[in-house]
Protein backbone atom coordinates (compact mmCIF):
# COMPACT_ATOMS: atom_id res chain seq x y z
CA UNK A 1 0.00 0.00 0.00
CA UNK A 2 1.24 3.16 -0.77
CA UNK A 3 0.73 5.87 1.55
CA UNK A 4 -0.12 9.40 0.14
CA UNK A 5 2.26 11.96 2.25
CA UNK A 6 1.14 15.59 2.84
CA UNK A 7 4.30 17.48 2.22
CA UNK A 8 4.91 21.02 3.79
CA UNK A 9 7.91 23.28 2.30
CA UNK A 10 8.88 25.13 5.57
CA UNK A 11 11.09 27.81 6.14
CA UNK A 12 14.19 26.44 8.37
CA UNK A 13 13.98 28.94 10.72
CA UNK A 14 14.03 27.68 14.49
CA UNK A 15 14.60 23.96 13.26
CA UNK A 16 18.06 24.24 11.30
CA UNK A 17 20.84 26.74 12.32
CA UNK A 18 23.92 26.71 9.96
CA UNK A 19 27.16 28.42 10.99
CA UNK A 20 30.53 28.56 10.18
CA UNK A 21 33.35 27.20 12.20
CA UNK A 22 36.22 29.73 12.90
CA UNK A 23 39.95 29.15 13.18
CA UNK A 24 40.24 26.43 10.74
CA UNK A 25 40.91 26.21 7.17
CA UNK A 26 37.40 26.57 5.48
CA UNK A 27 36.25 22.73 5.84
CA UNK A 28 33.86 22.55 8.22
CA UNK A 29 30.38 23.65 9.11
CA UNK A 30 28.31 23.63 12.10
CA UNK A 31 25.09 22.36 11.83
CA UNK A 32 22.40 22.59 14.80
CA UNK A 33 18.88 21.28 14.73
CA UNK A 34 15.57 21.11 16.18
CA UNK A 35 12.44 19.82 15.27
CA UNK A 36 9.44 21.53 16.84
CA UNK A 37 7.36 17.98 16.72
CA UNK A 38 7.43 14.18 17.53
CA UNK A 39 8.22 12.45 14.31
CA UNK A 40 8.38 8.66 12.89
CA UNK A 41 11.80 9.04 10.81
CA UNK A 42 13.99 12.47 10.02
CA UNK A 43 17.25 12.27 7.43
CA UNK A 44 19.52 15.77 6.97
CA UNK A 45 20.97 16.53 3.96
CA UNK A 46 23.64 18.61 2.75
CA UNK A 47 23.29 20.51 -0.70
CA UNK A 48 25.76 21.71 -2.79
CA UNK A 49 24.11 22.82 -6.30
CA UNK A 50 22.13 19.91 -7.61
CA UNK A 51 24.09 16.98 -5.74
CA UNK A 52 22.05 16.30 -2.69
CA UNK A 53 24.35 13.91 0.42
CA UNK A 54 22.71 12.34 3.59
CA UNK A 55 25.08 13.31 6.46
CA UNK A 56 22.72 11.89 9.48
CA UNK A 57 19.68 10.30 10.57
CA UNK A 58 18.75 12.19 13.44
CA UNK A 59 17.11 10.12 16.50
CA UNK A 60 16.58 13.19 18.88
CA UNK A 61 14.08 16.02 18.65
CA UNK A 62 17.69 18.26 19.27
CA UNK A 63 21.50 17.83 17.88
CA UNK A 64 24.34 19.85 17.14
CA UNK A 65 26.51 18.14 14.17
CA UNK A 66 29.95 19.25 12.37
CA UNK A 67 30.13 18.73 8.82
CA UNK A 68 33.93 18.23 7.67
CA UNK A 69 35.22 18.09 4.84
CA UNK A 70 34.04 21.26 2.77
CA UNK A 71 35.43 23.64 0.62
CA UNK A 72 35.40 27.31 1.29
CA UNK A 73 35.21 27.87 -2.40
CA UNK A 74 31.36 26.08 -2.54
CA UNK A 75 28.53 27.28 -0.75
CA UNK A 76 25.92 24.77 1.32
CA UNK A 77 22.80 24.54 2.59
CA UNK A 78 21.21 21.80 4.39
CA UNK A 79 17.40 20.23 4.26
CA UNK A 80 15.74 18.03 7.15
CA UNK A 81 13.25 16.19 5.63
CA UNK A 82 10.94 15.10 9.08
CA UNK A 83 8.39 12.26 8.01
CA UNK A 84 5.05 11.66 11.07
CA UNK A 85 2.54 9.63 10.35
CA UNK A 86 1.47 10.56 6.70
CA UNK A 87 2.85 13.85 6.62
CA UNK A 88 6.37 15.06 5.41
CA UNK A 89 7.77 18.15 6.26
CA UNK A 90 11.11 19.83 4.86
CA UNK A 91 13.19 22.33 6.40
CA UNK A 92 15.93 24.38 4.11
CA UNK A 93 18.59 26.92 5.64
CA UNK A 94 20.06 29.70 3.65
CA UNK A 95 22.93 29.08 1.80
CA UNK A 96 26.59 29.48 4.01
CA UNK A 97 29.83 29.72 2.67
CA UNK A 98 32.75 28.37 5.11
CA UNK A 99 35.44 30.67 5.39
CA UNK A 100 39.09 30.04 5.73
CA UNK A 101 40.91 31.36 8.60
CA UNK A 102 44.53 33.22 7.92
CA UNK A 103 45.31 33.05 11.52
CA UNK A 104 44.05 30.70 14.40
CA UNK A 105 43.32 33.05 17.28
CA UNK A 106 43.07 30.13 20.01
CA UNK A 107 46.57 30.10 19.58
CA UNK A 108 47.78 33.21 20.22
CA UNK A 109 49.18 32.84 23.80
CA UNK A 110 51.45 30.25 22.39
CA UNK A 111 52.45 32.57 19.60
CA UNK A 112 53.30 35.47 22.65
CA UNK A 113 55.17 32.30 24.31
CA UNK A 114 57.45 31.73 20.96
CA UNK A 115 58.44 35.62 20.42
CA UNK A 116 58.73 35.84 24.50
CA UNK A 117 61.27 32.61 23.52
CA UNK A 118 62.94 33.70 20.70
CA UNK A 119 63.32 37.18 22.77
CA UNK A 120 65.25 35.54 25.29
CA UNK A 121 67.46 33.15 22.94
CA UNK A 122 68.87 36.32 20.98
CA UNK A 123 69.26 38.39 24.11
CA UNK A 124 71.62 35.47 25.59
CA UNK A 125 73.28 34.87 22.13
CA UNK A 126 74.20 38.52 21.92
CA UNK A 127 75.29 38.45 25.21
CA UNK A 128 77.46 35.36 24.75
CA UNK A 129 79.00 37.06 20.81
CA UNK A 130 80.36 39.69 23.59
CA UNK A 131 82.56 38.19 25.70
CA UNK A 132 80.79 37.74 28.14
CA UNK A 133 80.52 34.83 30.59
CA UNK A 134 77.33 33.09 31.21
CA UNK A 135 77.01 30.71 34.53
CA UNK A 136 75.89 27.56 34.62
CA UNK A 137 75.03 25.55 37.51
CA UNK A 138 77.70 22.98 38.61
CA UNK A 139 76.66 18.97 38.16
CA UNK A 140 78.50 16.66 39.65
CA UNK A 141 78.38 14.18 37.34
CA UNK A 142 80.08 16.06 34.38
CA UNK A 143 82.87 18.15 36.90
CA UNK A 144 83.56 14.10 36.99
CA UNK A 145 84.31 12.77 33.62
CA UNK A 146 87.70 14.42 34.02
CA UNK A 147 88.34 12.63 37.17
CA UNK A 148 87.24 9.29 35.96
CA UNK A 149 89.31 9.62 32.50
CA UNK A 150 92.49 10.32 34.83
CA UNK A 151 92.07 7.01 36.84
CA UNK A 152 91.49 4.91 33.72
CA UNK A 153 94.98 6.57 32.94
CA UNK A 154 96.57 6.11 35.94
CA UNK A 155 95.05 2.30 36.14
CA UNK A 156 96.58 2.10 32.91
CA UNK A 157 92.81 0.49 32.00
CA UNK A 158 90.53 1.25 29.32
CA UNK A 159 87.37 3.07 29.12
CA UNK A 160 84.45 1.55 28.35
CA UNK A 161 81.65 3.77 26.70
CA UNK A 162 78.23 3.00 26.47
CA UNK A 163 75.85 5.24 24.31
CA UNK A 164 72.12 3.58 25.28
CA UNK A 165 70.47 0.85 23.34
CA UNK A 166 68.43 2.87 21.26
CA UNK A 167 68.12 4.54 17.64
CA UNK A 168 70.22 7.36 16.45
CA UNK A 169 65.98 9.56 16.34
CA UNK A 170 66.24 8.95 20.25
CA UNK A 171 67.18 12.56 21.62
CA UNK A 172 69.34 10.87 24.54
CA UNK A 173 71.45 8.97 21.93
CA UNK A 174 71.90 11.97 20.16
CA UNK A 175 73.12 13.43 23.89
CA UNK A 176 75.06 10.37 24.46
CA UNK A 177 77.10 10.96 21.29
CA UNK A 178 77.98 14.49 21.90
CA UNK A 179 79.26 13.41 25.48
CA UNK A 180 81.35 11.26 23.57
CA UNK A 181 83.53 13.72 21.57
CA UNK A 182 84.55 15.37 24.13
CA UNK A 183 85.53 11.87 26.77
CA UNK A 184 87.43 10.73 23.41
CA UNK A 185 89.63 14.06 23.72
CA UNK A 186 90.26 13.49 27.01
CA UNK A 187 91.18 10.08 27.08
CA UNK A 188 93.07 10.80 23.78
CA UNK A 189 95.15 13.10 25.53
CA UNK A 190 96.24 11.06 28.07
CA UNK A 191 96.33 8.04 25.25
CA UNK A 192 93.75 5.93 27.15
CA UNK A 193 92.05 3.26 25.23
CA UNK A 194 88.13 4.11 25.10
CA UNK A 195 86.21 0.87 24.14
CA UNK A 196 82.78 1.56 22.71
CA UNK A 197 80.51 -0.93 22.31
CA UNK A 198 76.92 -0.52 19.75
CA UNK A 199 73.71 -2.13 19.49
CA UNK A 200 72.34 0.37 16.54
CA UNK A 201 73.94 0.13 12.93
CA UNK A 202 73.11 3.41 12.44
CA UNK A 203 74.70 4.48 15.87
CA UNK A 204 77.61 2.43 15.87
CA UNK A 205 78.79 4.25 11.97
CA UNK A 206 77.97 7.42 13.73
CA UNK A 207 80.03 6.86 16.55
CA UNK A 208 83.06 5.56 14.80
CA UNK A 209 83.49 8.89 13.03
CA UNK A 210 82.90 10.76 15.99
CA UNK A 211 85.67 8.57 17.48
CA UNK A 212 87.50 8.97 15.06
CA UNK A 213 87.65 13.16 14.26
CA UNK A 214 88.16 13.25 17.99
CA UNK A 215 91.48 12.06 18.18
CA UNK A 216 92.27 14.33 14.32
CA UNK A 217 90.88 17.22 16.59
CA UNK A 218 93.38 16.82 18.78
CA UNK A 219 96.21 15.69 16.64
CA UNK A 220 96.73 12.20 17.55
CA UNK A 221 95.18 10.54 14.41
CA UNK A 222 97.37 7.87 15.47
CA UNK A 223 95.43 6.79 18.53
CA UNK A 224 92.71 5.95 16.37
CA UNK A 225 91.69 2.26 16.15
CA UNK A 226 88.33 1.07 14.60
CA UNK A 227 88.07 -2.08 16.62
CA UNK A 228 87.53 0.34 19.65
CA UNK A 229 84.32 1.28 17.87
CA UNK A 230 82.21 -1.69 17.42
CA UNK A 231 79.36 -3.18 16.71
CA UNK A 232 77.88 -6.13 19.54
CA UNK A 233 74.36 -7.05 18.64
CA UNK A 234 70.92 -6.19 17.95
CA UNK A 235 69.71 -8.25 20.68
CA UNK A 236 68.72 -6.22 24.05
CA UNK A 237 70.39 -8.99 26.56
CA UNK A 238 72.52 -10.10 24.51
CA UNK A 239 74.17 -6.87 24.12
CA UNK A 240 73.86 -6.38 28.07
CA UNK A 241 75.81 -10.14 28.39
CA UNK A 242 78.46 -8.47 25.66
CA UNK A 243 79.16 -5.75 27.59
CA UNK A 244 78.73 -7.13 30.65
CA UNK A 245 81.80 -9.82 29.46
CA UNK A 246 83.91 -7.07 27.90
CA UNK A 247 83.98 -4.94 31.74
CA UNK A 248 85.21 -8.39 33.29
CA UNK A 249 87.91 -9.31 30.26
CA UNK A 250 89.15 -5.78 29.67
CA UNK A 251 88.66 -4.65 33.42
CA UNK A 252 87.83 -1.06 32.66
CA UNK A 253 88.62 1.56 35.32
CA UNK A 254 85.72 3.65 33.90
CA UNK A 255 82.21 2.75 32.74
CA UNK A 256 79.93 5.35 30.96
CA UNK A 257 76.33 4.62 30.64
CA UNK A 258 74.63 7.34 28.85
CA UNK A 259 71.93 7.59 26.66
CA UNK A 260 68.44 5.54 26.52
CA UNK A 261 68.31 1.97 28.77
CA UNK A 262 65.69 -0.27 29.56
CA UNK A 263 65.57 -3.44 31.46
CA UNK A 264 69.25 -4.46 30.87
CA UNK A 265 70.27 -1.39 32.77
CA UNK A 266 70.98 -2.68 36.19
CA UNK A 267 72.69 -6.02 34.12
CA UNK A 268 75.42 -3.70 33.31
CA UNK A 269 75.48 -1.06 35.99
CA UNK A 270 75.84 -4.14 38.56
CA UNK A 271 78.28 -5.60 36.80
CA UNK A 272 80.33 -2.46 36.56
CA UNK A 273 80.03 -1.88 40.30
CA UNK A 274 80.86 -5.60 41.35
CA UNK A 275 84.62 -4.82 39.02
CA UNK A 276 85.40 -1.95 41.08
CA UNK A 277 85.33 1.13 37.91
CA UNK A 278 84.19 4.06 38.84
CA UNK A 279 80.49 4.49 36.91
CA UNK A 280 78.80 7.66 35.45
CA UNK A 281 75.35 7.04 34.15
CA UNK A 282 72.75 9.14 32.39
CA UNK A 283 69.21 8.56 31.12
CA UNK A 284 66.01 10.45 30.63
CA UNK A 285 64.03 7.14 31.34
CA UNK A 286 62.61 7.82 34.47
CA UNK A 287 61.79 4.14 35.03
CA UNK A 288 66.30 3.27 35.28
CA UNK A 289 67.12 6.29 37.31
CA UNK A 290 66.98 4.47 40.41
CA UNK A 291 69.21 1.62 39.37
CA UNK A 292 71.97 3.43 37.99
CA UNK A 293 71.34 5.69 41.45
CA UNK A 294 72.30 2.83 43.43
CA UNK A 295 74.86 1.25 41.56
CA UNK A 296 77.14 4.64 39.58
CA UNK A 297 78.81 6.99 41.51
CA UNK A 298 77.60 9.63 40.10
CA UNK A 299 73.90 9.87 37.77
CA UNK A 300 72.72 12.43 35.44
CA UNK A 301 69.37 13.22 35.71
CA UNK A 302 66.89 13.97 32.80
CA UNK A 303 67.16 17.13 31.65
CA UNK A 304 71.15 16.98 32.13
CA UNK A 305 72.15 14.89 30.10
CA UNK A 306 71.25 17.43 27.22
CA UNK A 307 72.74 20.08 28.77
CA UNK A 308 76.17 18.09 29.18
CA UNK A 309 77.38 19.31 26.14
CA UNK A 310 77.32 22.65 26.54
CA UNK A 311 78.22 22.49 30.04
CA UNK A 312 81.35 19.67 28.79
CA UNK A 313 82.46 22.37 25.82
CA UNK A 314 81.27 25.56 26.96
CA UNK A 315 80.96 26.44 23.84
CA UNK A 316 79.14 30.44 23.80
CA UNK A 317 76.66 29.15 21.29
CA UNK A 318 75.53 26.31 22.80
CA UNK A 319 75.69 28.35 26.33
CA UNK A 320 73.55 30.77 25.09
CA UNK A 321 70.87 27.97 24.20
CA UNK A 322 70.61 26.47 27.42
CA UNK A 323 70.56 29.73 29.17
CA UNK A 324 67.41 30.99 27.20
CA UNK A 325 65.69 27.62 27.75
CA UNK A 326 66.37 28.40 31.44
CA UNK A 327 65.12 31.84 31.60
CA UNK A 328 62.05 30.51 29.57
CA UNK A 329 61.83 27.65 32.47
CA UNK A 330 61.45 30.05 34.94
CA UNK A 331 59.16 32.13 33.26
CA UNK A 332 56.61 29.36 32.78
CA UNK A 333 57.15 28.49 36.49
CA UNK A 334 56.35 31.93 37.62
CA UNK A 335 52.78 31.99 35.64
CA UNK A 336 52.12 28.56 36.46
CA UNK A 337 52.43 30.13 40.40
CA UNK A 338 50.48 33.00 39.92
CA UNK A 339 47.44 31.75 37.67
CA UNK A 340 47.24 29.25 40.33
CA UNK A 341 46.95 32.20 43.05
CA UNK A 342 44.43 33.45 40.74
CA UNK A 343 42.15 30.38 40.34
CA UNK A 344 42.30 29.45 44.51
CA UNK A 345 40.66 33.21 44.05
CA UNK A 346 37.87 32.29 41.28
CA UNK A 347 39.84 33.99 38.58
CA UNK A 348 39.14 31.25 35.98
CA UNK A 349 39.15 33.08 32.75
CA UNK A 350 42.87 33.33 32.97
CA UNK A 351 43.89 29.79 33.20
CA UNK A 352 41.70 29.32 30.21
CA UNK A 353 43.96 31.38 27.84
CA UNK A 354 46.81 29.27 28.73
Amino acid sequence: MVLNLIVFMLAASGVLKVTDIPNDDGSRLKVEYLIPESFDSAFLYRVSGDKSVLIKRPTNKEGVIVDMGLSYKKEYRYRLVVYADTMKKEYESALVKPRASWFDTSQFPLFIVVILYTGLLLFYLQHARSGKSLYLRPIAGLQAVDEAVGRATEMGRPILYVPGLSSISDVATIAALNILSHVTKKAGEYETKILVPVRDPVVYTIAREIVKEAYYSIGRPDLYNENDVFFATDSQFGYAAHVSGTMVREKTATNFFLGMFWAESLILSETGASTGAIQIAGTDAVTQLPFFIVTCDYTLMGEELYAASAYLSKEPMLTATLKGQDAMKIIILVVIGALSILNLFGVHVTLGLF
